[in-house]
């Protein structure tokens, strides 16, 4: 199956991504397939499992072999951690550039590990962004993996879910994959903004029924279809987290969070087993 997708950036010119389906879970590279496993099973994730405890919901949901979009809410940094951990899958994200150019040792740290697993940064900033990712994303989904996206865009500032945006919906239009939306729980109170350390809490990744979108075929680039896939996505974050939604999306909001969190319904719960 070929997918063939021609948008037109904002700045006039049109970018084509022909993606051909393949085998599943074909490794961008045998030293960055060897550094996420390393990562996963020795280096990191015992220490990530002593942290944050975490358990998985919903894991028959989760594709055994071929493409599909994992759509999830954004607390922490450490979601990009915690998901993969509890996938039996490799994940790929499209990580915001902000990840590999952070100051400090935090932020030299965090741009060996993206590197070193093979996430894929995204310029947020340049004219191009929008078809930049969706050509971005099509070749993790042409070869067959899953992909990591968080459709808010940004980090919630205050733990609400705020308002997806549409380059997910039309990375799954586009592609014709299924979206699978997923909640992490825990993970702002694990590591909240402003910390420079994560601290024990416990972490659960909620995972939801495939939503199928094929009812939209050839709609991709059509903005009220892609605004309603989008929407479908985000009231199924909402029913899985139990966040409260904001009608607004996150990067607009001025005002710096509070260090504080405020843990949700599903956090207290979790800390109350």
């Amino acid at each position: 199956m070929t997918v063939d997708t021609t948008g037109v950036s904002s700045s006039g010119r049109a970018h084509r991504a022909s993606v051909q389906f393949a085998t599943p879970d074909v490794s961008s590279g045998r030293e960055v397939s060897m550094w996420y496993w390393l990562f996963k099973y020795v280096l990191l994730g015992p220490i990530l499992f002593a942290l944050g405890r975490p358990r998985i919901e919903g894991a028959e949901h989760l594709p055994a072999h071929g493409p599909a979009i994992l759509a999830s809410n954004h607390q922490a940094v450490m979601d990009s951690f915690y998901l993969p951990l509890r996938a039996p899958r490799r994940i790929t994200f499209l990580a915001k550039s902000e990840y590999f150019t952070g100051p400090g040792l935090k932020g030299r740290f965090q741009k060996w590990f993206f590197t070193a697993v093979g996430q894929v940064p995204i310029d947020r900033t340049g004219a191009d962004a929008a078809a930049d990712a969706l050509a971005a994303g099509l070749r993790v989904l042409g070869d067959g993996n899953l992909l990591g996206i968080y459709p808010e865009g940004t980090r919630s500032p205050d733990g609400r879910l705020y308002k997806g945006k549409t380059g997910m919906a039309r990375m799954a239009l586009s592609s014709g994959v299924p979206v699978i939306p997923v909640a992490m729980i825990g993970t702002a109170k694990l590591n909240p903004i402003g910390s420079r350390f994560p601290r024990p809490a416990k972490v659960v990744v909620r995972v939801g029924e495939p939503i199928d979108f094929s009812r939209f075929a050839g709609m991709a680039g059509n903005r009220f279809v892609e605004r309603a896939v989008t929407d479908e996505v985000m009231y199924k974050l909402m029913q899985l987290s139990g966040q409260e939604y904001v009608d607004v999306y996150a990067a607009s909001l001025k005002t710096s969070a509070p260090n504080a969190h405020t843990p949700t319904a599903p956090e207290r719960a979790v800390a109350e087993k």
